[in-house]
C-alpha cells in the first residue's frame, strides 16, 4: 500500500471516528451478505453505525484517540459499532440483534462474536457495558445522593424549629379541654342534686 493511500485511509478512519468514546467492537465470521445487510441496517434503524475496520489503521487512530484495547482484540477480522445515546443503549442494542439473529437461526450463533467494548474511552467487559448507567441515570444517581444529606440536615433544621412553633401555639391558645370538663362537672353535678 502506498503512503498515499495508507494516509487517506488514516483520515477517512481519522474523520469517521472522531470524538466517538464508546464502541461495541466485534469479530465477524464468515457472514453472509444477507445477514450483514440486515445487521447494518438495523442497528442503522436504532441510529448505530458500523464499519468493518483494518487492525493495523484502527489500532493506530484508537491510539491516537487514547483509547488503547489488548493486543488479542486486534487479532482476527474487526467490526466496530458505535452511536446510541450511550454505551448501555449501544451495548443492549448490539446484544439484543445478536439474540435476535440466534433466534430466527440458531447456526448463526457464531457469525458474530463479541470482543470487548470501550466506554468513555477506557476499554470494560461488554456485560459490564450493558449494566452501565446512562448520562442521565448518573446524573439523577449524583442528585440523589446531594439531596439525601441535604434534606436530613433540613430535617434536622427546621424540625426541632416546628415543635417549639407549636407548644408556643398551644401555649396561647384557650384550653378547650378544661372549659369542657368544667361544663360536663357542672352538668353531672346538677341531676344528682335534685
Amino acid at each position: 500500500m502506498s503512503k498515499k493511500v495508507k494516509k487517506m485511509e488514516l483520515d477517512a478512519l481519522s474523520a469517521k471516528f472522531d470524538g466517538v468514546r464508546d464502541l461495541v467492537v466485534l469479530e465477524p465470521d464468515r457472514v453472509q451478505s444477507d445477514l450483514d445487510f440486515s445487521f447494518r441496517k438495523t442497528l442503522r434503524d436504532k441510529k448505530i453505525r458500523v464499519a468493518m475496520v483494518k487492525n493495523t489503521l484502527a489500532r493506530k487512530i484508537l491510539g491516537e484517540m487514547g483509547i488503547t484495547l489488548k493486543p488479542e482484540v486486534w487479532s482476527k477480522p474487526t467490526l466496530i459499532a458505535w452511536g446510541g445515546e450511550s454505551i448501555k443503549d449501544l451495548s443492549k442494542s448490539v446484544d439484543g440483534l445478536l439474540k435476535e439473529i440466534v433466534k430466527k437461526n440458531p447456526k448463526d450463533d457464531k457469525k458474530f462474536k463479541v470482543k470487548t467494548a470501550v466506554a468513555d474511552g477506557q476499554e470494560c467487559k461488554f456485560e459490564d457495558a450493558m449494566k452501565m448507567p446512562t448520562r442521565l441515570e448518573a446524573i439523577g444517581e449524583i442528585i440523589g445522593m446531594i439531596l439525601g444529606p441535604a434534606s436530613a440536615i433540613a430535617g434536622a433544621l427546621t424540625g426541632p424549629a416546628s415543635q417549639l412553633a407549636s407548644q408556643i401555639a398551644q401555649v396561647g391558645e384557650p384550653k378547650e379541654g378544661a372549659e369542657a370538663t368544667e361544663e360536663v362537672a357542672a352538668t353531672s353535678e346538677a341531676p344528682a342534686a335534685s
